[in-house]
């Protein structure tokens, strides 16, 4: 399913403006539409949250659907921050966002030892270790 770009009006699936949600090819037009007063997306609670956190869009639940506050939790992560310096992660990160295979791209980016720290990082926030681990 292709979209339009809501700056020049082209073909694409590649970017969405992270407020609404509304498609874009580039850069320079992504630059363009924050010039416009874009209006963020209205928050929908997760009804089948127990403790109702709200997304934009309810995910389908799956025994690995982490909890959207402890998502939240890896905005603060130093760790994190300081690899997400590193041009080459952010690369490999903007490559598996694009890419028509997820999977495949997954896979590809694992054999990474950046990547595989990047993972690691996000896995000790969302599931830290318990005494059990050891």
């Amino acid at each position: 399913m292709s979209t339009n770009c809501i700056n020049c009006n082209e073909i694409t699936k590649k970017y969405k403006c992270p407020k609404c949600l509304e498609p874009y090819c580039s850069l320079n037009c992504f630059k363009e539409h924050q010039k416009s007063e874009c209006k963020p997306l209205t928050k929908v609670p997760d009804k089948s949250d127990d403790d109702n956190d709200p997304t934009i869009f309810p995910p389908f639940k799956t025994e690995d659907t982490v909890n959207p506050a402890k998502l939240e939790l890896l905005r603060t992560c130093e760790p994190l921050k300081q690899l997400l310096y590193n041009p080459h992660l952010r690369s490999l990160l903007q490559e598996i966002d694009v890419a028509q295979n997820a999977w495949n791209a997954m896979r590809v980016a694992m054999q990474e030892p950046l990547f595989v720290e990047f993972a690691d990082e996000c896995l000790k926030v969302i599931e830290p270790p318990t005494e059990d681990d050891f």
